[in-house]
């Protein structure tokens, strides 16, 4: 499995251009281009904190929820982007996929490639936004890419299942969406872990995305340390996924070309 993931350095160029492809396809012939990778989390900022916090009043730990909403957001929108432009990769490129040969995961990483630059956009935009509420980095700013890894493999993992899968059972296309939603509102995007009731709380924290949301706004946020135990699961079950379904991945994909 490692000779055939240190294989991808090969086609590295193949990569690049997929993704490159992607980025330009999705700006191409708009009016505000990459800053469309903003423009759908500040909205929902705009909408969760007219709702959550003039409303509902959900407590954000002394954060502006504007800037806590935008973190929760902009983490999440680059799982739901990425995994949903993966699920389709391969079925999008059935040119590619019957016609030369290349590691076919190549597919669903240009994706998640090209949603990463999405990712760093909006978070750089969530910088400024601390430095504009004047909130102090602490030193634990420099956990952010251990967390950041984290996140990829899990995204990696969850992505070259369901693309995998969506070759066989199309059904997979249109149920990405909704498991994405329901997954968001079991998720600490939009309000703080804090509210959830003690007895359910473990079980909460099994969610791998909580960690991860938790463990960003810890570092960029709170600057504090964030909860060692759900992040160490998280990357535990993120890696267990992301091998399992490399290993699923790699075991079906000769017969992409066949049934495509």
């Amino acid at each position: 499995m490692f000779k055939k993931l240190i294989n991808l350095f090969v086609y590295r160029e193949l990569l690049y251009n997929l993704a490159m492809k992607d980025i330009k396809g999705r700006y191409k012939q708009t009016i505000i281009g990459a800053g469309w990778a903003i423009f759908q989390p500040f909205v929902m900022m705009i909408v969760f904190t007219i709702v959550f916090s003039i409303f509902a009043k959900i407590p954000s730990k002394k954060i502006p929820y504007p800037l806590f909403a935008f973190c929760g957001l902009s983490v999440w929108a680059f799982f739901s982007s990425s995994i949903t432009k993966a699920v389709s990769s391969i079925i999008q490129n059935v040119n590619l996929v019957t016609k030369i040969y290349f590691p076919r995961e190549i597919l669903p990483f240009s994706s998640i490639s090209a949603a990463f630059l999405d990712f760093i956009i909006a978070m750089f935009l969530c910088f400024l936004m601390t430095l504009f509420y004047g909130i102090t980095l602490s030193p634990y700013i420099f956990l952010f890419p251990i967390i950041l890894i984290i996140q990829l493999l899990l995204i990696s993992g969850l992505s070259l299942f369901f693309s995998a899968l969506n070759v066989f059972k199309r059904d997979i296309n249109y149920l990405i969406p909704i498991f994405l939603q329901i997954w968001m509102f079991l998720s600490p995007v939009v309000y703080p872990v804090a509210i959830v009731p003690s007895q359910y709380k473990h079980l909460y924290m099994l969610n791998p995305a909580a960690g991860i949301i938790e463990g960003y706004r810890s570092c960029l946020l709170y600057g504090s340390m964030p909860s060692l135990k759900p992040l160490i699961w998280a990357g535990i079950l993120s890696l267990f996924i992301f091998l399992l379904s490399y290993f699923f991945f790699k075991k079906v994909e000769m017969k992409f070309a066949d049934i495509i």
